[in-house]
């Protein structure tokens, strides 16, 4: 962690190890009935760590930069105080969540909305490339309460003056560390700064290098710091290994690793849509039955 207080981390760790001794359940938040009852439903029983440090900071309104590996929770943890503040009433923007990827924009879009699922008149638009754009054009015009975008499909849209960040009371950089990996960084800033001044900032990052720090000290207004550690992040009936070996023999050693582990059912995971199509007919050329899963979603 680079440059961030002490306090903060320390009383981060003190509040945690608090409400594990204490059990904190989700109806010590003071959530809505119908944000209760989409938790209940979802089988949320206790916080993850991750929610039951920034949850109580975002609803007292701080700018929150957190810490934390994906698949800790932390959608939850920005979505449902997000939720609690929307005003239904106003059919205009008021929460702003950017993600690198349109598959992740997918998933937390889904994810709000198990959480609306006895709000239904709060609204949520995943905007993303590769979708038409028309059918975010009529959402957008309609209004929504909630947009959910790549930096790259937001900027397609602000250019277009079909969407207008006026009324934006929260603004969350999710996976912040990738996005600024994929060189987003200019599109972030460009967009905060279309943002009121007085909203709200969250930023979410498994990885707090020194550009995350800067972009915090530019658009978070004392913000507190929260992080969340686990000691294990794979699933210990999982056994890895890995084999290192030059580019051109990749596909050799694949076919020979199949051969001599003959599984029923294998995933075979790709860095890109165009590699996993290559793959996938290679594989195929040479006896196999495959065939690649992308976020073309042609499948």
């Amino acid at each position: 962690v680079h440059n961030i207080p002490v306090r903060h981390l320390m009383s981060s760790y003190a509040k945690w190890w608090c409400d594990m001794n204490t059990r904190i359940q989700f109806s010590d938040f003071n959530l809505s009935q119908e944000v209760g009852k989409a938790i209940e439903d979802m089988g949320f029983e206790e916080p993850s760590p991750i929610q039951a440090l920034a949850i109580p900071k975002i609803q007292a309104g701080r700018d929150v930069t957190a810490q934390a590996q994906t698949g800790t929770g932390k959608t939850a943890a920005f979505g449902i105080p997000i939720i609690e503040k929307i005003d239904p009433a106003q059919r205009r923007v008021q929460a702003l969540v950017l993600c690198p990827t349109r598959e992740l924009c997918i998933q937390i879009a889904e994810e709000f909305s198990n959480l609306l699922a006895h709000l239904p008149k709060i609204t949520v638009l995943p905007v993303y490339g590769g979708q038409p754009i028309e059918r975010q054009l009529r959402a957008l015009q309609a209004g929504v309460h909630i947009v959910i975008g790549t930096p790259g499909r937001v900027m397609d849209h602000l250019d277009r003056r079909t969407l207008v960040l006026n009324n934006v009371k929260t603004a969350v950089l999710d996976e912040a560390d990738q996005m600024l990996d994929m060189g987003f960084r200019d599109d972030i800033e460009r967009i905060l700064k279309l943002v009121p001044q007085d909203h709200q900032t969250l930023l979410f990052s498994a990885t707090l290098p020194q550009p995350i720090i800067d972009i915090s000290r530019r658009f978070q207004n004392k913000p507190e710091f929260v992080r969340v550690e686990y000691a294990e992040l794979t699933v210990p009936q999982i056994e890895q290994t890995y084999i290192e070996v030059r580019e051109r023999e990749k596909l050799d050693v694949l076919c020979r690793l199949i051969d001599l582990e003959d599984p029923k059912l294998a995933i075979i995971f790709c860095n890109t849509k165009r590699r996993a199509e290559e793959l996938s007919g290679k594989v195929r050329a040479r006896g196999y039955r495959a065939d690649e899963l992308h976020g073309d979603m042609k499948q």
